[in-house]
């Protein structure tokens, strides 16, 4: 898909609320619920306290259950093309890579040393369904969100480059815009990153109605169903 544009200013917000707060902006942006592009399940975070990975999709495809059939030279240049998507696109970008034998992934492609390379080719973070290690050892700043832990590296061999992935249920497209952080990842439809800024603030109006009175001393029933309601207006 062709990338959206996003300004420094709904970037360095992104980054700093959650992804279940993005989730529901979404919604007020589209004026329903029912929005659905996001994972499915439990993951691993690398960072769990970092900033939120955000930036536009780099994608790829990697197996490891199994050594690759095809020549060594052949998966050797397969790779260096890989870094070479990796590093394209325009910032901020992020790896999302999809391990094709899961349920049952082994292979630990996100550990010290490609953290350190993809971090050092400019990128932000990455999402993938399949292992990640060297969780003590990893480079700062570039946080991984993957579908396990695990220490192997297995038979891990590139697959695919730049094409569709599914990562714990959630499809990606080359170019489309990610927000990911330790409750899971998602893509920001194009249509709504011009109104996510106000969606966002709205998200967080709205909630304050019933989180400020809910934390002052003197909190009681009546008092819930007085804002409950105020709430239910705000909220989508």
């Amino acid at each position: 898909m062709a990338e959206a544009i996003i300004s420094d200013e709904l970037l360095a917000l992104l980054r700093q609320v959650d992804t279940p707060t993005v989730c529901n902006a979404i919604e007020v942006a589209q004026g329903k619920r029912g929005f659905n592009c996001f994972t499915r399940g439990t993951m691993q975070h690398s960072r769990p306290g970092d900033p939120a990975i955000v930036g536009f999709a780099r994608t790829a495809k990697i197996s490891g259950l199994a050594a690759p059939k095809e020549p060594s030279d052949v998966i050797r240049a397969r790779r260096m093309n890989y870094f070479r998507s990796m590093a394209g696109g325009n910032g901020p970008t992020v790896a999302v890579v999809e391990d094709v034998d899961f349920p049952n992934c082994i292979a630990g492609w996100w550990g010290e040393v490609h953290v350190a390379v993809h971090k050092g080719l400019g990128m932000s973070g990455a999402v993938t369904n399949g292992v990640v290690r060297d969780l003590d050892v990893m480079d700062e700043g570039f946080p991984v969100l993957a579908g396990s832990v695990g220490p192997s590296h297995g038979f891990v061999h590139v697959l695919k480059i730049g094409d569709p992935v599914e990562v714990m249920s959630m499809s990606v497209c080359q170019g489309d815009l990610i927000h990911a952080d330790r409750h899971g990842a998602l893509v920001i439809p194009t249509d709504v990153v011009s109104l996510l800024k106000n969606a966002i603030e709205k998200v967080i109006d709205s909630e304050a109605i019933v989180l400020v009175p809910a934390r002052e001393p003197g909190f009681n029933i009546e008092k819930l169903e007085e804002v409950w309601a105020q709430f239910e207006a705000a909220r989508t």
